[in-house]
């Protein structure tokens, strides 16, 4: 399977898409800021009145459970209904999954409400949605695990599966691919899988392959990661690096992709 990065991320600058964000209030500022220097256009509308006509404006939406309420859950729901009506894709970031009850029987009825097209996570939160026993500590994973589990996820569901980590895997049930590309400093700031579930997204608006995307977007994320840290070892000064990384993003800088696709 061919990906053409640069060609897709050409389309992306181009197109400015817009990314619908129903997002925690901890990441707002840094994912919008991410989409904005990727090349889409990103919008954070969580107000039930107004999520309906927000996502069929919108050409993906991206949910993520960060920061729950029950009126957000509703609007979660309601957006991510029509977003099936008009046939625009969704990414769910089942932020803190296993944590808590609320949060994995939210995840859950969104997975069965709303036909999702990419459930990215990582290695806790993926497994325990999948039914697997794992300990989760807040909203950080201290478990790893492997494309068995993005596999069984991506049947039962019907969807592309991510699962990040120190490798991240990618299944939609009949494909796998194992990316190996990133940055230990990710784990030194706030944000860094909603951030990349907001690259995830801008690419599904130009990528019709939900597969190709998610790959598209881990590698793209993650090679900017490792641009970032060839720079600086302090999280602040990372932080922007990594923003100014992602804006620089060429053809050249996809050389550096450490992907198996099977």
């Amino acid at each position: 399977m061919k990906i053409d990065y640069a060609g897709d991320l050409a389309k992306l600058r181009q197109a400015k898409p817009l990314v619908h964000h129903i997002t925690n209030y901890v990441v707002m500022n840094i994912s919008a800021n991410i989409t904005l220097s990727l090349g889409a256009s990103p919008v954070m509308a969580h107000a039930r009145p107004e999520v309906e006509d927000m996502v069929s404006l919108a050409q993906v939406l991206y949910i993520n459970i960060g920061t729950l309420s029950d009126a957000w859950i509703e609007s979660m729901l309601a957006a991510g209904k029509m977003a099936n009506k008009k046939n625009v894709p969704v990414l769910l970031d089942p932020v803190g999954a296993g944590a808590t009850k609320y949060r994995t029987e939210t995840a859950k009825r969104i997975l069965k409400e709303v036909k999702v097209t990419v459930l990215k996570g990582n290695a806790g939160e993926m497994q325990s949605l999948a039914g697997e026993k794992v300990l989760v500590k807040g909203v950080d994973s201290t478990t790893s695990a492997g494309p068995g589990t993005a596999a069984a996820l991506a049947q039962e569901y019907g969807l592309t599966a991510v699962i990040t980590g120190r490798e991240d895997f990618i299944s939609n049930g009949s494909q796998s691919a194992t990316v190996k590309n990133g940055t230990d400093l990710f784990s030194r700031i706030t944000g860094a899988g909603c951030m990349l579930g907001s690259v995830i997204a801008s690419f599904m608006a130009v990528n019709s392959d939900p597969f190709a995307a998610s790959v598209e977007g881990l590698v793209s994320f993650e090679i900017a990661g490792e641009k970032a840290a060839a720079r600086t070892k302090l999280p602040g000064s990372f932080m922007t690096a990594l923003i100014d990384e992602i804006a620089q993003l060429n053809e050249e800088a996809y050389r550096l992709a450490d992907v198996t696709v099977r």
